[in-house]
């Protein structure tokens, strides 16, 4: 037998925007009666993972420019809401920025976002229901019932916040949420991961795994340049990493193998600049080998394959290196090609790209398939670039539905 939990509203998904929903719901309103149904056996696991343990949780510098997706009024969700920081200093938490405009707690611990989060819930008389897996959705009487194999959750409204695929079942996230909500009608649109490392041929890293350089990434389709991104470049066995790769990886959504990878590797100094460079080191070094023709320049590794790129044998006299050969060299250090052939898989992405359809939501973020359901947070087409910008999206889209939840039962001052 089932045993049967009733509710005003059940938040299915215990992450960021689950835990920012059910307070503010019971800020506006007290007397309303919510439920968080948590996949994993705690809530807010994700949280602590984020900003490798500091959680990123916020940005200074919000814009259109650093999202996209089909939730057509994500920016006005955004800016209608508490600033990140505003939010977090109303529950007792400060946070402090970086000089790129993250935003961290002034602790530097994700721990300390995820307690206040925690108390906040407990102080509100926040029911909790853990290792619930939800495996039905369905109407029930002018209601919801949604269940897994124990138990029943009957809820005059529900709030969706479980989140897309991105870290899958470390998370609870393995996109069966949207698998249901598909089967109910909702339009999900492509799913990829983002913020993720973006794979290439392997033979193009080789010689380059575990180098980290600074420089400029950009993303070219069919010869033309898409977007650029400066900041650290990681190589990997089989995949480029860093900040900046993690900012161009949704752009595989778009342009599939078409995409390509180039580096700049002196992002400072223009092609004339790195020919003077090479011409100057060829004289102070002539009689040396290739080997340590760049190592003026770059770690050994890095040297090591721009020259065999270029064609040449480290064994080589640096005196035999010709005026083109230096100009074939200035070009792969400005501009380090490689083709991409995937992305990383889900559990090595931070966020997913795509999710339920603006089509199926209206400006409430309410369903426009069945009246009553509600999203927020990543289940939803919107994503950000690395920087605090999705969890930004997490805390302002719970809000802002929160919000509308509790105006349906009857405004600030109580339920209906």
């Amino acid at each position: 037998m089932h045993e049967i939990i009733n509710t005003d509203v059940l938040i299915i998904g215990g992450g960021a925007s689950g835990l920012a929903a059910a307070i503010t719901l019971k800020q506006i309103n007290p007397q309303l009666n919510v439920t968080i149904a948590e996949r994993l056996s705690r809530t807010g696991k994700k949280i602590l993972a984020t900003g490798n343990g500091r959680c990123n949780l916020g940005n200074i510098n919000i814009s259109n420019e650093y999202y996209h997706g089909s939730v057509k009024n994500y920016m006005d969700i955004i800016e209608s809401t508490p600033h990140t920081d505003d939010f977090f200093k109303s529950l007792g938490l400060y946070c402090v920025n970086d000089d790129m405009g993250r935003m961290y707690p002034y602790s530097n611990t994700a721990t300390s976002v995820l307690t206040v989060l925690r108390n906040k819930l407990s102080e509100y008389n926040v029911t909790e229901i853990c290792d619930f897996n939800a495996q039905k959705i369905e109407k029930y009487k002018n209601k919801f019932k949604v269940y897994n194999e124990n138990t029943y959750i009957i809820a005059n409204k529900l709030l969706i916040t479980a989140g897309g695929c991105a870290g899958n079942t470390a998370f609870g996230t393995d996109g069966n949420m949207l698998k249901l909500l598909k089967q109910l009608g909702h339009k999900i649109t492509p799913l990829y991961p983002a913020i993720a490392p973006l794979n290439v041929k392997n033979d193009e890293l080789k010689g380059l795994k575990g180098v980290r350089i600074k420089g400029i990434a950009s993303a070219y389709s069919d010869g033309k340049k898409i977007a650029s991104e400066k900041g650290e470049i990681q190589f990997n066995e089989c995949s480029l990493s860093g900040i900046c790769i993690f900012n161009l990886s949704y752009l595989y959504a778009i342009y599939g193998n078409h995409l390509k990878i180039s580096l700049d590797l002196c992002p400072d100094k223009n092609y004339s600049d790195i020919t003077d460079i090479l011409y100057e080191l060829r004289k102070i070094n002539k009689d040396n080998t290739l080997e340590h023709y760049l190592i003026g320049l770059f770690n050994k590794n890095i040297a090591a394959y721009i020259i065999k790129k270029a064609e040449k044998k480290q064994t080589d006299k640096i005196y035999s290196i010709t005026n083109q050969d230096i100009k074939k060299i200035a070009s792969l250090i400005k501009s380090l090609a490689f083709s991409v052939t995937d992305q990383s898989d889900w559990k090595n992405a931070q966020v997913t790209y795509g999710g339920i359809s603006g089509e199926s939501v209206d400006s409430n973020l309410q369903s426009t398939v069945m009246k009553n359901i509600y999203f927020a947070g990543e289940i939803l087409d919107v994503d950000g670039l690395c920087g605090g910008y999705n969890l930004t999206w997490a805390w302002s889209s719970a809000i802002y539905a929160a919000r509308k939840i509790a105006e349906s039962f009857g405004g600030k001052n109580g339920k209906n």
